[in-house]
């Protein structure tokens, strides 16, 4: 295993009081913001592209391109907004909340820096609303930079006024994403919109907005303290620096750790730095790569390095770093029924192949389970699926937003790579490892 030499985000995590200015001020917090605010604004999103940081909310969008599809002031005089996805809802997920506990201030820093790239005077956090404790100290942060002087009418000194809040959420899944986000932002029910036009062109209240993850943002100050280079070297391939993933399911140490991009899956499960392998006598049936909404890992693909562009050969994807692992006690259509119930709960009923076909896809899961389905009830899931969202190539769906994508996803994947465990189920009239019936949810009978 290549050993994580260098640590990016969790570095300062471990040192008391790191979640207070004082700390980390005392530990050159800020200085970066005053190297980057010397720049021109786009000598500031040059470096960013040079870093090859990526987008850490699951899509890994280059940071600095995107950041270029925001018009010049001379095409579009409008206001120009960030905003910060701080709403993390992912199933799996659990790396920006501790951003967000630990060091709020090294966020606030990146933001400080992208506003002024960006020509933005305004930055709105949208934060997830069970978030109660990160947020108590996100807003305490908040206001520890405007007593000091850093957020306000002048950005550390600077003639540039800079405004930064954090608005909570109200546990909405789609409002994780970004038009849904910015939609809700403006007092709107969280329903995504149609693109084009893209946020960056028209965004919050009709203005040029970019929108990117807390883990983003958070890596900012970090590529300005020792430059585009390190941060790129440290990564793999066009992916630059380290990422937060989360390791939860059949593993014996579980928990969110900073790993390189040239990690693999099998390593992050096995080493004593990490999972430190599966109980005893178990060994891997499925893994999820990147949330709830990735296409799952067979026990034979889980090689693949942690960098984004490594899934796309397994039809898979990097997502948002939820990495969950199923042992060979695990029932597929067992845990593929929870996925399913989840995405059909959480679909806002803007789209009708999602509004529609979530529910449908839980309800025939669910019968397959429970020992009441029939063989052309896999066939009929599957249809449905490839209605919401054809499987492979990812991103091709035929719903308003991605979330049709990720409960479609899933379900294909899931049914293509452990048929055998669906067809035992529709043979038996039963789930073979003894499963109790799901009776107490009777909204999806």
């Amino acid at each position: 295993m290549t050993i994580l030499t260098e640590k990016v985000m969790t570095r300062d995590w471990a040192r008391p009081g790191q979640n207070t200015l004082a700390v980390y001020k005392q530990h050159g917090g800020y200085a970066q913001a005053k190297k980057a605010l010397e720049l021109a604004p786009a000598a500031i999103t040059d470096e960013v592209k040079k870093s090859n940081l990526r987008g850490r909310g699951g899509a890994g969008f280059p940071t600095g391109m995107k950041w270029s599809f925001v018009p010049s002031l001379e095409k579009n005089t409008k206001p120009r907004y960030l905003a910060i996805n701080a709403d993390e809802s992912e199933p799996g997920t659990a790396k920006d909340r501790f951003i967000l506990e630990n060091d709020p201030h090294l966020l606030l820093e990146g933001i400080a820096i992208a506003c002024y790239a960006l020509g933005a005077h305004t930055c709105y956090i949208y934060s997830r609303g069970e978030f109660k404790y990160p947020s108590a100290v996100l807003d305490k942060a908040i206001a520890e930079a405007y007593a000091d002087g850093i957020f306000g009418k002048k950005l550390m000194g600077k003639d540039f006024e800079l405004n930064v809040y954090q608005v909570r959420g109200a546990g909405a899944y789609i409002c994780g994403e970004e038009t849904a986000l910015l939609e809700s932002l403006e007092g709107k029910k969280g329903w995504p919109r149609l693109k084009p036009p893209f946020p960056a062109v028209v965004g919050l209240f009709g203005c040029p907005t970019v929108v990117n993850n807390v883990e983003t943002i958070a890596s900012i100050p970090r590529i300005f303290e020792k430059g585009a280079a390190w941060f790129s070297g440290l990564g793999e391939a066009k992916s630059g620096g380290t990422r937060l993933v989360t390791l939860s399911g059949s593993v014996n140490r579980p928990g969110t750790y900073e790993v390189g991009m040239n990690t693999s899956i099998r390593e992050l499960i096995y080493d004593k730095e990490y999972g430190q392998g599966l109980p005893e006598g178990r060994s891997i049936k499925a893994v999820i790569p990147g949330g709830s909404s990735a296409p799952v890992l067979t026990a034979d693909e889980i090689d693949v390095k942690l960098e984004f562009d490594a899934f796309k050969p397994l039809q898979s994807m990097a997502g948002s770093g939820g990495i969950i692992v199923m042992d060979d006690q695990s029932c597929v259509v067992r845990s593929l029924w929870r996925v399913a119930r989840f995405y059909a709960e959480e679909s806002c009923g803007q789209g009708t192949p999602c509004r529609e076909g979530q529910p449908w896809m839980a309800r025939l899961i669910r019968k397959i389970e429970e020992g009441r389905g029939e063989m052309a009830d896999l066939d009929n899931l599957v249809n449905v699926a490839q209605a919401i969202a054809p499987w492979p190539p990812i991103g091709l769906g035929n719903t308003i937003c991605a979330l049709g994508d990720a409960g479609a996803l899933p379900v294909q994947s899931f049914v293509q790579k452990f048929r055998k465990d669906f067809e035992e189920h529709l043979r038996l009239h039963r789930c073979p490892l003894g499963n109790a019936p799901w009776g107490h949810f009777g909204e999806f009978k």
